[in-house]
């Protein structure tokens, strides 16, 4: 049966920037909940491929532009079923990792493309964002831009990830050009539960660059193990052949 998708714009409990919605196929068990904000320029659709991946593994997926990030904590409070999860990327990286300085009421968080080293308001070339032939095609579609103006890349001074309570996930392209991966590696060690992957000679949308497979996967596990309540306890693990 196929996913089922909410376009941006429809009402949804009233509330005046609903999300784009991916949502499991009828009859699976919803396992968590996820409120994805977009990076710079960049509009809901962008994450559809996204959405749908996450989707079909029983997770809720709602999309929101940075803009937007009142909304989307709003959204993700009202949802029932947990964890409930704050996704970001470039510039709703920074937007994610300042909500959660500010205590965000969520269970945790997944960052990607970290902008450490962004300057600017506008969003990086297309060549430095992804290798994967369809995002490109994506970007290069005048309906995935964003539709409410320009989001800051700022991010919140590192001393305050200390004081983050939640575990956060972090993605990165090992060969990003637009916020180098080990000056995020750096910046991010200050979050007390992290756990970083580097999408190996990957680009700047981590979640959405040729390894966007893989990626998923890797928040899938990730999302598996915050629901069983301890991201840190592997659920799966290659076995070691014990000699007889």
């Amino acid at each position: 049966m196929p996913l089922a998708a909410t376009a941006p714009g429809a009402n949804m409990d009233g509330m005046t920037n609903p999300p784009a919605l991916w949502e499991p196929a009828a009859g699976v068990r919803h396992r968590g909940t996820l409120a994805v904000i977009g990076g710079r320029d960049e509009g809901v659709r962008v994450y559809e491929r996204f959405g749908r991946r996450i989707a079909a593994d029983g997770y809720v997926v709602g999309v929101f532009e940075t803009a937007q990030l009142p909304d989307a904590l709003a959204w993700l409070g009202g949802q029932e079923t947990a964890p409930r999860v704050l996704v970001g990327s470039d510039a709703g990286a920074a937007a994610v990792l300042t909500a959660l300085a500010e205590r965000a009421p969520v269970d945790g968080a997944i960052v990607a493309g970290t902008p450490v080293g962004a300057d600017g308001g506008e969003a990086p070339a297309a060549s430095a964002r992804t290798a994967c032939p369809v995002h490109l095609g994506v970007l290069g579609d005048e309906g995935t831009h964003a539709a409410h103006g320009a989001a800051s890349a700022t991010l919140p001074d590192g001393g305050f990830l200390g004081s983050v309570a939640v575990p956060v996930l972090a993605v990165h392209g090992g060969a990003d050009p637009v916020a180098p991966f080990a000056a995020a590696a750096d910046y991010l060690a200050a979050l007390p539960s992290l756990e970083l992957v580097e999408t190996v000679d990957g680009l700047h949308d981590a979640l959405n660059d040729l390894s966007h497979r893989s990626a998923a996967a890797r928040v899938v596990l990730w999302l598996e193990r915050l629901r069983a309540g301890d991201v840190t306890a592997p659920i799966v693990r290659t076995a070691t052949r014990v000699a007889a």
